[in-house]
């Protein structure tokens, strides 16, 4: 079966492009990244894509005179490159409706959270002050309402006595690390079905541990 052609989208310093792209270098991973995009030339992300021999491509979104026309720039160049999905891995641009709408169920995006709590910045210092037990991450389909859509994986990770948002971010990048490669291989694989507005993944298993923070 062919592999599915994929481009990721950053704005930084990629952590999540390279979980990607080791996994992607596994000759049984069914996706391959075609194109790096980012809309920052001093993107740090842009050196591991170089590193991996994948090709990039910068986009500066000063360049253009609103979103909409950044948006279908961007769309144009995903095109060119045959990309059949989208992952977004720290891109840091509210993308327009018509961006996501021409997408749709091909692009996927990784939070820090457990959605629907905590969507938006600043995630886990809002995380601790609410006194939650556990923290994670979420992959799932982009929508136009930002942190918003069906849910692929999540994944989640104990809060510890003595967190603050720099040791529990530390903990759920981990998290994020397998979970997004693992989305990406479901989708790549066809497991995922987009039912409304939730998601069906064939072969699941039906019943996992429960987990208790702080157990007995």
């Amino acid at each position: 079966m062919a592999r599915l052609k994929i481009a990721v989208l950053i704005s930084g310093r990629g952590s999540n492009l390279q979980a990607l792209i080791d996994s992607c270098a596994q000759p049984d991973f069914p996706a391959e990244i075609t194109l790096v995009m980012a809309n920052r030339a001093d993107a740090a992300g842009l050196q591991r894509a170089a590193d991996a021999g994948i090709p990039t491509q910068v986009i500066p979104h000063k360049n253009y005179p609103d979103r909409e026309t950044f948006d279908s720039a961007m769309t144009a160049a995903l095109e060119q490159a045959g990309v059949g999905l989208v992952c977004l891995a720290g891109f840091m641009r509210l993308l327009t409706p018509g961006f996501v709408e021409h997408w749709r169920d091909r692009l996927i995006n990784i939070h820090p959270s457990l959605l629907p709590s905590f969507p938006g910045l600043h995630t886990h210092e809002r995380a601790l002050a609410q006194g939650v037990r556990f923290g994670g991450c979420t992959v799932h389909f982009v929508r136009a309402e930002m942190d918003n859509g069906p849910i692929i994986v999540q994944a989640a990770v104990p809060v510890l006595p003595n967190d603050d948002a720099d040791t529990l971010a530390a903990r759920v990048l981990e998290a994020e690390h397998r979970a997004y490669p693992l989305a990406l291989r479901l989708v790549a694989e066809g497991r995922v079905n987009v039912i409304g507005e939730r998601t069906e993944v064939s072969g699941a298993p039906g019943h996992l541990s429960t987990q208790l923070n702080p157990s007995d």
